[in-house]
């Protein structure tokens, strides 16, 4: 299969996903016509979702999964959702790195999609709580060599969560004693009523540190976050500078958000919340 095929599939699922998630349940024959595809392409789609675990495959078609807020995907489950969406947001919020910086990024493959782009940022130093997110960079300085300006990354100790993020008592003493210019932060659910929410108890613990630690906080997350809800809140909206989304967040999201956060940055439109 070639990389455009594989491009127009992924569009293709997220497509799927939204009309599965907006209308709460979708059949077969609906799909092919509105995609314009065969009658197995839309099957080998729900199936390939169904394994991802975003929905759930009934006679004829498919209906979302209502996920309890305690459930929390490891890291391959999730690596393969919105990759589009990510590879936007990561573009627009590595805008807003400085070289030189000190920042931090939480755990979660937004985060790490936003790794890569930082990878030739001069003069980092890169604070993460996520096992995935140092080895971009460490990757990065084996594979180019020693070289000038390469980032500094410290990672921090913890127990390893399914989304291979490190959390508990050590990760937290250790964010505590830090101070970061920038802090990336990948949510599991962002909503006015509940904030900032996570499935994992330790990992809220341990990102209320980090938004602690921080100067600003931006948090990356793509339009299927908003209006999810977590076991537990660690951040008010409040606390928020800045939300980097993709450019399928609802019109009535994008305004309740405005209301509530100092900045909204939509990757791919123009930017009007920019410092003058």
């Amino acid at each position: 299969m070639s990389e455009n095929q594989n491009l127009l599939a992924e569009q293709r699922r997220a497509l799927i996903l939204d009309e599965v998630r907006r209308r709460g349940g979708v059949r077969v024959n609906e799909l092919t016509r509105k995609l314009g595809v065969s009658d197995m392409t839309v099957r080998r789609d729900l199936d390939a979702l169904a394994r991802q675990g975003v929905l759930e495959k009934v006679h004829g078609g498919a209906v979302p999964v209502v996920e309890a807020s305690t459930h929390e995907p490891g890291f391959e489950a999730k690596s393969g959702l919105e990759l589009t969406a990510k590879e936007d947001i990561a573009r627009a919020a590595a805008e807003l790195v400085v070289p030189g910086s000190a920042i931090a990024l939480s755990g979660g493959t937004t985060t790490f999609a936003l790794a890569h782009r930082l990878v030739d940022v001069p003069d980092l130093t890169v604070v993460t709580n996520s096992v995935r997110v140092a080895d971009v960079f460490h990757v990065a300085q084996r594979t180019s060599g020693p070289r000038q300006g390469a980032a500094t990354v410290v990672l921090t100790g913890g127990v390893r969560t399914p989304s291979d993020s490190l959390v508990g008592p050590v990760a937290d003493q250790a964010i505590a004693a830090l101070h970061f210019d920038l802090l990336f932060l990948g949510v599991h659910g962002i909503s006015v009523e509940a904030g900032l929410s996570t499935p994992n108890l330790a990992e809220a613990e341990t990102n209320r540190r980090l938004v602690q630690s921080a100067r600003r906080v931006v948090v990356v997350a793509d339009h299927t976050k908003w209006g999810t809800v977590g076991l537990s809140s660690f951040a008010a909206l409040a606390q928020v500078d800045t939300l980097v989304t993709d450019a399928g967040l609802p019109g009535e999201a994008r305004a309740e958000i405005s209301e509530h956060l100092r900045r909204l940055v939509v990757a791919g439109e123009p930017d009007e919340g920019a410092d003058d």
